[in-house]
């Protein structure tokens, strides 16, 4: 006997993520996963099972998706650039008027005491001796650093061709790293603070404004 139309009750129809959004979530739980495991294990701890594994995906889904080591790590690198990028940018839209020199540095202070500096870092130190991981990296780093370059010049407010401007700004960025470099071994952040302090007067008494 069928029932009453008023006793029929229907589920909710279950709704299914696309295809095109569950691989894209996959495969940023994969770099994810890769720079975690640079920073924590190094380049020669990082492979593709770990990073399969930490990420939650299987091996076949990982290799479908980045073939090899080295495919996962630019990939990885490359893409969280991206996102701190996007990061700082957000950062900027809240520069004060005042000792926005030295918070512009505070900006870019950040991006290289990052997890994904220290990744990347790890890639520079192990393609100095592995041709074909520099062949990948190298281009990476390349570009990565002309768009740092640029959007230091952005944020302080800078025409590189104006006087020393160029050459001021690259030593700034220099000098970053450095700071960066040290802050992977030690916490620096102290003398980093002074150092920044330093350094946006510097900034201010030397660059050429527009």
């Amino acid at each position: 006997m069928s029932p009453h139309p008023d006793e029929v009750t229907t589920e909710a129809p279950q709704t299914r993520t696309p295809q095109g959004e569950r691989t894209r979530a996959m495969r940023l739980r994969l770099m994810e996963a890769t720079v975690d495991c640079l920073v924590e294990l190094g380049w020669a701890g990082t492979t593709t099972t770990v990073v399969s594994k930490r990420a939650g995906v299987s091996r076949g889904a990982q290799l479908h998706h980045f073939p090899s080591k080295l495919d996962l790590v630019v990939a990885a690198v490359g893409h969280l650039t991206e996102r701190r990028r996007d990061d700082m940018r957000q950062a900027a839209a809240d520069l004060p008027e005042q000792g926005r020199t030295r918070a512009v540095l505070e900006i870019l202070s950040a991006q290289f005491v990052s997890p994904v500096f220290f990744a990347a870092l790890e890639l520079w130190v192990a393609a100095r001796t592995d041709a074909e991981l520099r062949e990948s990296v190298a281009p990476l780093e390349r570009r990565v650093g002309r768009e740092t370059h640029a959007y230091a010049l952005e944020l302080l407010a800078v025409d590189e061709s104006r006087g020393d401007n160029r050459r001021i700004v690259q030593a700034t960025l220099d000098l970053l790293r450095g700071l960066g470099l040290a802050a992977s071994l030690s916490d620096d952040t102290r003398r980093r603070a002074a150092v920044l302090d330093s350094w946006a007067v510097v900034l201010d008494h030397e660059l050429e404004t527009t």
